[in-house]
């Protein structure tokens, strides 16, 4: 599937997997004139959801990171919800945690770049584990913030 940006850009679907094609414009450009370019690129695809790695990425890097704690309710223990969950927040590059509650639920927080965690909460409310029925998610203590607290992505238990 091809999806035409604003900017001109292609984002062609394969599979599961989604990768950004810019548009041909037809003009040749020097190597040397279009590295500036390629640093934009790369920007813009940190910033608008591709993969950022996250380990060590702080404010002064050009990202507004984020905290958001989350609780999801509806049949989401027992259909490795946090399994899902986990295998999402690496593959957005965001780090943080989920845990199953005594209460039936599942809880946890997510950080990173926002754009990545606004993509992460859609998930949780929309999509989950395969099996899952998600009724509602709540998300709270949403906060800027400096560095991120955790390393990766963890299944608490």
């Amino acid at each position: 599937m091809h999806q035409e940006t604003e900017a001109g850009a292609f984002f062609v679907s394969e599979g599961c997997k989604s990768r950004f094609v810019p548009k041909p414009s037809g003009r040749r450009v020097p190597m040397s004139a279009s590295l500036p370019g390629l640093a934009i690129l790369v920007f813009s695809l940190s910033s608008f959801g591709g993969v950022v790695r996250s380990t060590g990425l702080t404010m002064a890097e050009g990202h507004t990171l984020m905290s958001v704690d989350y609780e999801i309710f509806g049949k989401v223990q027992g259909v490795f919800f946090r399994k899902y969950t986990q295998a999402e927040g690496k593959r957005l590059g965001v780090v943080g945690w989920v845990q199953n509650t005594d209460q039936g639920t599942v809880q946890g927080q997510l950080q990173g770049p926002t754009v990545q965690v606004r993509v992460m909460q859609e998930w949780l409310k929309t999509k989950g584990s395969p099996k899952s029925r998600i009724d509602k998610a709540k998300f709270h203590n949403e906060r800027v913030i400096p560095k991120l607290e955790y390393k990766d992505f963890q299944i608490v238990k």
